[in-house]
């Protein structure tokens, strides 16, 4: 079958490619870790025909992509649309890549400019967009990660969000500080392991004892309260309570979350979050940005659109 599109999410660490169908379908699949930092040193335009070519797309195909292409560190800036954003205008704010040999539409990001809670994202307004195509227009979206975001959508428009760095922080600690001891013998959090719930409960309930709480990782293990092989659960479960604790202070309480969430990751969020009597609306991450591509893409390409 001839191929529609392309669509690519460029990370900062990570590189997806996908030939689709006009109709949505998946004809053909690439991933590397050639994200903006190795892209940026080899060249965007080297990487990204380096894999149509691979896949052997055709010269004229045209491209749609999402992330850090588009930040001022990446291909072209695509700059952002303020909040209130409605997802619709996404594909208005696009940045057609000029003077390139195919036509190439890089997607906005979405800033909050606000002196109190500034905020930017890119790549997860792509993902919402794939949710709000799919019905999801309102409500409070958890989209794990390096950097978590929690978004506010009503009526397909992100009215307010916030950023977490627990992936990063989960990271630091157990590479660089004197918690890489408390994790060292550990094996990896596993959704539902009681020492990873009760440290998410832990850090909801007190967010102000989690320095404290952090350090006690450690001293509960030299004193013999707690086995080495559940620092990491702990570790996770305390920051992951801790973004919790954040987000619901920032956006208020909320009986359903949609988690936009993807293995292990994603479960440890959902278990979380049932284990506080949220109920968890799962939305799968990858074909939430898989479906919010295509949806731009139709919205530029499809015959009828009235785009080019």
């Amino acid at each position: 079958m001839t191929p529609f599109c392309a669509a690519v999410d460029w990370g900062t660490s990570a590189f997806r490619l996908w030939l689709l169908a006009e109709d949505g379908r998946v004809l053909a699949e690439r991933r590397s870790d050639e994200g903006m930092i190795r892209a940026g040193q080899t060249g965007f335009d080297v990487v990204l025909e380096k894999h149509l070519a691979d896949l052997n797309a055709p010269d004229s195909l045209p491209v749609v992509v999402c992330g850090m292409a588009g930040a001022k560190q990446g291909w072209r800036e695509a700059g952002y649309l303020d909040t209130p954003a409605d997802l619709g205008a996404l594909t208005e704010g696009a940045l057609a890549v000029e003077g390139y040999r195919r036509d190439v539409r890089i997607l906005p990001g979405i800033a909050q400019r606000d002196a109190v809670c500034p905020d930017v994202m890119r790549g997860e307004e792509t993902q919402l967009l794939g949710l709000a195509a799919d019905g999801v227009r309102s409500g409070l979206v958890c989209m794990p990660g390096t950097h978590s975001k929690w978004v506010l959508l009503q009526d397909g428009a992100v009215t307010g969000f916030s950023t977490y760095l627990t992936g990063e922080l989960f990271a630091l600690l157990s590479r660089h500080s004197i918690l890489r001891l408390a994790v060292a013998d550990s094996t990896e959090p596993a959704p539902g392991d009681p020492a990873f719930l009760a440290a998410v409960k832990a850090a909801r309930d007190n967010p102000q004892a989690v320095s404290n709480l952090l350090f006690s990782l450690r001293s509960s293990q030299l004193l013999g309260f707690s086995p080495s092989a559940e620092g990491a659960a702990r570790l996770s479960g305390t920051l992951i309570g801790l973004e919790l604790a954040g987000a619901f202070a920032r956006h208020g309480p909320a009986n359903k979350v949609v988690l936009a969430g993807s293995g292990t990751l994603g479960a440890l969020y959902r278990s979380a979050l049932e284990a506080g009597g949220i109920a968890v609306d799962d939305q799968p991450a990858d074909e939430a940005v898989l479906r919010g591509l295509w949806s731009a893409a139709r919205s530029f390409w499809a015959a009828g659109t009235g785009e080019s």
